[in-house]
């Protein structure tokens, strides 16, 4: 009877482990280690490349490989279909960078024996670099800004999200610790007053002052007065550094400063609904189109979508700086049978997210942690997209909006009667923007007639710019005109 029963259950333990069906998943990335913020412009160092390098190595296996459990089903393994890859980064040489270095463990060079190409007169031509995959990362502005900004937000162009986060500096929270902190910034002069002015080294500067010293003791032999760097110091800068950029990137009464997460919110909805669209019946794409996302951004996008899913219920770690090389991913997958029934419908598709801080190995995975402040590892994609949609940001006109933005590229979703924008002059009818240029107008012409009646009425004589440069004895003169 036992022996009869064995088949029978090695079957059932066969169908449970195949049950789940990867079918899509989208990365959010954090770059490599960099020189620090202080010495702009910042670099993506050699550690840093093989960070996001063995990153990219282990998301292969997990994702292209088709012996592993979460295999993306239908995806290319060695050869790279760019319809089915999507990969976005801001404007910036350390995330750009890093998302190259990434993908050269994620898509690896084909060799010499796939790199060949023989062309019509018999010649062979070998493809560079033994087969170096060419892929290509398209911008994307989700508030990242520059590696090179001491804080993110103040790149995103956002007025209301700018507003929001300034609010901190006049919070209750942060003037108790810039008092309370200043003798243990104090401290540290010694130690940063190579680089940083005095007044620089407060709170104010919890991260500048936290990056300079995390980078030098990554990376130099020898840091001036490193006595005083204790273990309990550096914890103490670290966590002081935390409590400020969350302070600057989510606040659960005011949630404009988190644009950048409600930004990223919105390009992971949008690739995930067309992962789904492009296998539908009606699709022409054959279900082969849109299996992997991978956008890379700095740390702060990645605390303000922290914030606005509510993964802080989950563990309070969610409140502090990630890592380099850290990685949260969305994973699209159904326990129907794909291979039998084809492409599921939406009602039995489901989404669990999953986070590394720092970089990803097989020997030290992602965790699955629960969403929107459940306790479920994973939700249906009906109660994904609805609860991603209560926050997230997707087209130019929502984004315009909520920031209160009304020129440039808002201009065409503006309205007549705003009177909460960048540019308001208090609701009136006339931005401040638009007065100030035909005040400027307004003030030329009264110069110019003054200084026609003088030039009547007293003979001045005006001297070039060529007489001039012999004599000049004033500030410098900027290529912007301003003394500098």
């Amino acid at each position: 009877m036992q022996n009869s029963l064995l088949p029978l259950l090695l079957s059932l333990l066969a169908t449970a482990e195949a049950a789940e069906t990867v079918l899509g998943a989208y990365i959010f990335h954090r770059h490599g280690d960099r020189t620090p913020k202080a010495l702009a412009p910042a670099n993506l160092t050699t550690l840093g490349y093989e960070q996001v390098y063995n990153s990219g190595q282990y998301y292969r296996s997990r994702y292209l490989d088709s012996s592993s459990a979460s295999n993306i089903h239908g995806i290319n393994e060695d050869i790279v279909n760019l319809q089915q890859l999507s990969v976005t980064a801001p404007v910036d040489n350390i995330l750009q960078n890093s998302a190259m270095g990434f993908l050269q463990g994620l898509y690896p060079p084909v060799g010499e024996s796939i790199g060949v190409q023989t062309l019509a007169n018999g010649t062979d031509v070998q493809a560079p670099m033994n087969g170096y995959q060419l892929i290509p990362i398209n911008t994307v502005s989700t508030g990242s800004g520059s590696e090179d900004n001491g804080w993110l937000q103040d790149a995103t162009g956002c007025y209301n999200a700018k507003l929001s986060s300034n609010n901190y500096f006049s919070s209750a929270e942060y003037e108790n610790l810039l008092s309370s902190t200043q003798d243990f910034y104090d401290s540290l002069l010694p130690v940063v007053n190579a680089t940083l002015d005095t007044e620089d080294v407060s709170f104010k500067n919890a991260y500048i002052v936290y990056d300079l010293i995390h980078v030098a003791t990554i990376h130099n032999h020898t840091i001036r007065s490193s006595s005083l760097l204790t273990p309990s110091t550096l914890l103490r800068l670290r966590t002081l550094a935390d409590a400020h950029e969350w302070g600057l990137a989510y606040n659960a009464s005011d949630d404009m400063r988190a644009i950048a997460g409600m930004q990223l919110a919105g390009e992971i909805l949008k690739y995930m609904n067309s992962t789904i669209a492009s296998a539908s019946p009606s699709s022409i794409n054959n279900s082969n189109n849109n299996k992997l996302g991978i956008q890379f951004g700095a740390y702060a996008t990645f605390m303000s979508f922290f914030g606005l899913a509510g993964l802080q219920n989950a563990t309070p770690d969610f409140q502090g700086i990630v890592q380099y090389a850290s990685s949260m991913v969305f994973e699209l997958f159904t326990e129907s049978d794909v291979e039998k029934n084809g492409f599921p419908g939406t009602e039995d598709l489901k989404v669990r997210f999953l986070f590394h801080n720092g970089t990803a190995g097989n020997a030290s995975e992602p965790t699955v942690y629960p969403l929107f402040g459940g306790e479920a590892e994973a939700v249906s994609w009906s109660d994904f997209a609805e609860q991603m949609t209560r926050f997230e940001v997707s087209t130019t006109g929502e984004w315009c909006t909520k920031c209160g933005n009304s020129t440039g590229m808002c201009a065409q979703y503006a309205s007549n009667d705003s009177s909460t924008t960048e540019q308001s002059g208090g609701g009136h009818g006339m931005s401040a923007a638009v007065g100030g240029v035909i005040g400027a107008f307004v003030m030329v012409g009264v110069v110019l007639m003054v200084l026609a009646a003088v030039v009547v009425l007293g003979g001045v004589r005006f001297a070039t710019k060529k007489r001039l440069a012999g004599n000049s004895g004033g500030l410098p003169v900027t290529e912007t005109g301003k003394t500098g």
